[in-house]
Parts: C-alpha cells; structure tokens; sequence
C-alpha cells in the first residue's frame, strides 16, 4: 500500500476543507513548495496536489507552484481541479506531471475522458469522490445519480486502473475512513486499484486499510494536525514497483 501525502491548494495556500466546504477552510501554510520539500525529505517521491480554485473556476490557478514543485524537488505529482477537456490534460502532462485525477470531465465530457484513458495508459486516474453514495463533481457542488457499474464499464474498457475514491462526508473529520465503503468496492471491482482519501486520522487507520487490500491512502490533515508523523507515515508506506 503506498501513501501519498498531499497539498491542498486555495489562493496559493496550503489548506484543508472540512467536508469540502470552502467556507471552513484552515491554512496550514504560505508556501506550497516549502511543504512539498518537507515531504520529499521524509523520502515520499509522489505528492497529491488539489487545485481546489479550478476545481470551481475550471481554470488553472495554481499550476505554477506545482510547476515549481516538480521542477525543483524533481517529485512525481498527481493532480486534480479544474480538468475540463482532454487539451486540459495534455497541458498537465506537458508541465510534467505524472497523473492526472479527473471527476467533472468524465461526467460532463466522457468522449474526452475516454480519449485520455486510450491515449495516456496509467496517467489519468478517476477521482471518485462519493457524497451520500453519489458521485460528485465540480468541487464536490454536484451530484450524479448514475450506477457506479454503469459509469465505470466504459472507462475499465478504455483501460482505466486507478481511483482515487473520496468519501466526502469524511474528508477532513478526522473521523477515520470509511472502511466499509473501499471494502466493498474493493470486492466489487477487484480488478481496480483503489486509494483511498478521506478520514484517516491514526496509524492504526493505515494498517486497517492496509488489510482491506487498497493499492493507496492519500494523508493530509492528520499529517497536518499532527496525528501522524512524517515518520509513521514513511514507516508504512510501500511505493509502487
């Protein structure tokens, strides 16, 4: 199981939303890519980066300072918010990052979504950010009431095997994961990798998502609210071959 840590981004600050709501936020830092030098001298080489301003805007406001992360720490990012066309996420790839998380586009726009998944093979990965069992979009404002098997045929067919799945009502609670919830799709749809994001908030939560047999865990706020060290955290992570 590998663990990635990540930096969410509003106004070119590190923050944390409870529950995605933009109106409770925390900062956590002015300076985004001092953050990401603290993770990548823990020894973590992937970093998950949140543009949660495109998320609303549909444009790219802060890819300059994940740019400059990639540039200067020479660190894989995987990145969301704000992807709206496949020429979106060609301008990600071509500023190097090294995967692409889409929610909205494969909602609003599958043909470019599909074309993605064809055209750069285990670079574009489904967020899947799940709201009372709905899948949400558009900086987790809308819900669609389409059956996970019936959304996720086409892309699985299209050669999708990553999901990054957020059970919003835990994001940034601190309450634990939704445990039940990756253990079912896991079952599921065994033959997708799943990373989990949402709610951890101890060690001990890693090690039960670790048994359940999710290929990953995104951390942030129980890194940032000291619940977990940067130690436990590397202790516990297995990077991808």
């Amino acid at each position: 199981m590998r663990i990635i840590p990540a930096i969410d981004l509003l106004g070119g600050q590190v923050v944390r939303l409870f529950k995605g709501d933009y109106n409770r936020k925390k900062i956590y830092s002015d300076n985004p890519l001092a953050q990401a030098k603290i993770f990548t001298d823990a020894g973590f080489d992937r970093i998950h980066v949140v543009d949660l301003d495109g998320a609303k805007t549909g444009r790219f406001e802060n890819l300059s300072h994940i740019a400059g992360m990639i540039e200067t720490l020479g660190v894989s990012v995987q990145t969301g918010g704000g992807i709206r066309s496949f020429a979106h996420i060609e301008q990600l790839l071509n500023a190097g990052v090294s995967g692409v998380i889409c929610s909205s586009l494969a909602v609003r726009n599958p043909d470019d979504w599909l074309k993605a998944l064809e055209t750069y093979p285990g670079r574009c990965i489904l967020g899947m950010d799940l709201k009372d069992g709905k899948m949400a979009y558009g900086g987790w404002l809308k819900t669609s009431d389409q059956p996970l098997e019936e959304f996720l045929q086409p892309m699985t067919e299209a050669g999708l095997t990553d999901i990054v799945c957020t059970d919003i009502s835990r994001d940034g609670t601190l309450e634990g994961p939704n445990t039940t919830l990756y253990s079912k799709l896991s079952r599921q749809f065994p033959g997708l990798n799943w990373i989990a994001s949402g709610g951890v908030s101890s060690p001990e939560d890693l090690e039960e998502l670790r048994k359940i047999g999710v290929a990953g865990v995104i951390v942030g706020k129980a890194y940032y609210e000291g619940k977990i060290s940067l130690k436990e955290l590397a202790g516990k992570s297995g990077k991808e071959s």
